[in-house]
């Protein structure tokens, strides 16, 4: 496979379109004709994970922070962006996933919602369009012998996915008819006389970012001076995607139980708590990583329990006063369980590769009792 097959199996389990548009995600290094046979999983990219993915002959690594987040003004092996430097040095192509993977249907908070057990999970903030974004019908009437020439044009142009399927249409027969005026300059007809064509009314699904250059090319393919046509936004998903998720558990959990189930799936072997510790939790929120401003939502929604990756002093001191026990594992500790799953995902679609999970992605932080 080469960098760019490895990138079209990623998209199939995690739309990058679900990505907040502040977030840099997809293939950040590497030629995407580039052929890859290890791919190694990561939450962030360090000089050490750099170097363990030398040592196992690493072709792609996989991050799901970004090794990159801001415009690059010097890259050195001696300078603050000497990571990129060693990964470009080494021909070794980086893809993150990011927030795409937090959001995305079974990702990140799917999984933390799945280890508390909350029933029905839904998205709590930072909504962002579905992955097959929005939708327009395009309904154009075009004479019988054109209908090729003009379905095929709007088809290469990106009209009729839908799915696995493409080239995605429907036909009707029926009569046009038109009366030529002064300045017209008519393919079909002459001015002053009543026209009837046979036709036929043909319809299509596009995609909102492919909208444009159909049009142009049904305009160019269609043999009349003014096509006749309708555009149609079509009704969109009610499901919401966004970050975070919360609802109520499908059994109420003791919180001890539902501690011993984090350690289980998550292998932190630290925490920190805010609020009451001995209680029953019938409704609790989750989101990985840093969520902190969505603490008011998680509030007002009145959860017992917000299971995190971390938050800042005011967030908490608001959660214990509103009566909110929250568990904060660290950041990527919140994340990192994910890479296991993600890993069998990937080698589901992609046999061939040999995919391994990083050793030297680690938590920054090392708790110690005082």
């Amino acid at each position: 496979m080469k960098v760019k097959d490895v990138a079209a199996v990623i998209e199939k389990i995690v739309p990058l379109k679900l990505a907040l548009d502040w977030d840099n995600v997809g293939l950040l290094l590497g030629d995407p004709n580039k052929k890859v046979d290890n791919i190694l999983l990561t939450i962030d990219i360090t000089n050490e994970v750099v170097a363990e993915a030398k040592k196992l002959k690493t072709d792609l690594i996989l991050s799901y922070h970004p090794v990159i987040w801001d415009g690059l003004k010097k890259i050195t092996a001696d300078g603050p962006d000497r990571v990129v430097y060693e990964l470009i040095r080494s021909g070794i192509s980086v893809f993150s996933v990011h927030t795409a993977l937090d959001i995305a249907i079974g990702g990140v908070n799917d999984g933390l919602a799945e280890i508390v057990g909350i029933k029905e999970a839904k998205p709590i903030g930072d909504y962002v369009a579905g992955p097959g974004g929005v939708k327009y019908k395009l309904i154009v009437f075009i004479p019988v012998e054109s209908v090729p020439k003009v379905s095929n044009a709007v088809f290469a142009a990106g009209a009729g996915a839908i799915g696995n399927y493409s080239n995605c249409g429907f036909s009707s027969e029926g009569t046009g008819t038109f009366l030529p005026l002064v300045g017209s300059n008519p393919a079909i007809g002459k001015k002053g006389k009543v026209e009837k064509v046979a036709e036929m009314r043909f319809e299509s699904i596009v995609p909102a970012d492919k909208l444009d250059d159909v049009l142009a090319a049904m305009k160019k393919a269609h043999p009349y001076e003014m096509p006749a046509f309708d555009v149609v936004r079509l009704y969109d998903s009610p499901t919401k995607f966004g970050l975070g998720r919360v609802g109520r558990l499908e059994v109420p959990k003791k919180l001890s139980e539902i501690i011993e189930r984090i350690k289980k799936h998550t292998g932190a072997k630290t925490f920190g708590i805010v609020g009451k510790e001995n209680r029953i939790v019938k409704k609790a929120a989750v989101c990985a990583g840093s969520c902190g401003k969505i603490i008011n939502t998680v509030i007002a929604e009145k959860c017992d329990l917000y299971l995190t990756g971390e938050l800042k002093h005011h967030q908490a001191m608001a959660a214990k006063e509103a009566g909110v026990t929250c568990i904060c594992l660290s950041h990527t500790n919140s994340e990192r369980f994910i890479l296991k799953k993600f890993a069998k995902q990937l080698k589901k679609q992609a046999k061939q590769l040999k995919i391994s999970i990083s050793k030297k992605d680690i938590d920054p932080f090392n708790w110690k009792k005082l």
